[in-house]
């Protein structure tokens, strides 16, 4: 059953981390677009995520603090650099990191991970406050436009979500992301 509660309410947050914790599925708002949202060491709840988006691939997901993601990397420190600085302004970067951060269901080759700071009051309240990472990846299933009005993602994926965190109309674009390959920051998007 869907719960929808308004990003302010004063439970958000303690439903949001009880639902997290029981495996289900979030949509949440973060400073760009919606964003879906499990636990990312939870192979059970990355496969009902992996079926809603309709696809199999890597994820990103939230990081609570520029510290916590450069822990998370497995760069040298003048990589790290580069990485601080996109982190910092709220993009994406895809890079190694080390082992045990996540489900190998959502990482990339050469064991990489795609990491994101989103500057809303919201996903940083979550990714503080919830044990382990939490996934973050566009509403939609793959091939479509990201969804931005709460009222149509409730359509949209009726039956498959256990919370959807309202903060009205989103119509922002993607993050900018980054990606270490071949010992090089290439920026894809």
């Amino acid at each position: 059953m869907l719960h929808r509660l308004k990003v302010n309410d004063l439970n958000v947050l303690d439903k949001t981390l009880r639902v997290l914790e029981e495996g289900g599925i979030i949509v949440y708002p973060t400073d760009t677009i919606y964003g879906f949202g499990c636990d990312a060491l939870n192979k059970n709840a990355i496969k009902k995520l992996n079926l809603i988006k309709e696809r199999i691939q890597p994820m990103s997901v939230l990081c609570p603090n520029i510290k916590t993601g450069l822990s998370w990397l497995n760069l040298k420190e003048e990589e790290k650099i580069y990485a601080e600085a996109k982190l910092i302004k709220g993009h994406t970067i895809i890079a190694p990191v080390n082992k045990k951060i996540v489900s190998r269901l959502i990482m990339g080759n050469n064991n990489s991970l795609g990491i994101r700071i989103p500057n809303h009051k919201f996903c940083k309240s979550i990714s503080n406050n919830y044990i382990n990472p939490i996934t973050t990846t566009s509403v939609n299933k793959t091939g479509e436009e990201p969804y931005t009005n709460p009222d149509e993602i409730e359509e949209r994926f009726k039956g498959q979500l256990n919370l959807l965190i309202d903060d009205g109309i989103i119509a922002g674009k993607g993050s900018a992301i980054h990606h270490y390959k071949s010992k090089k920051w290439v920026k894809i998007r």
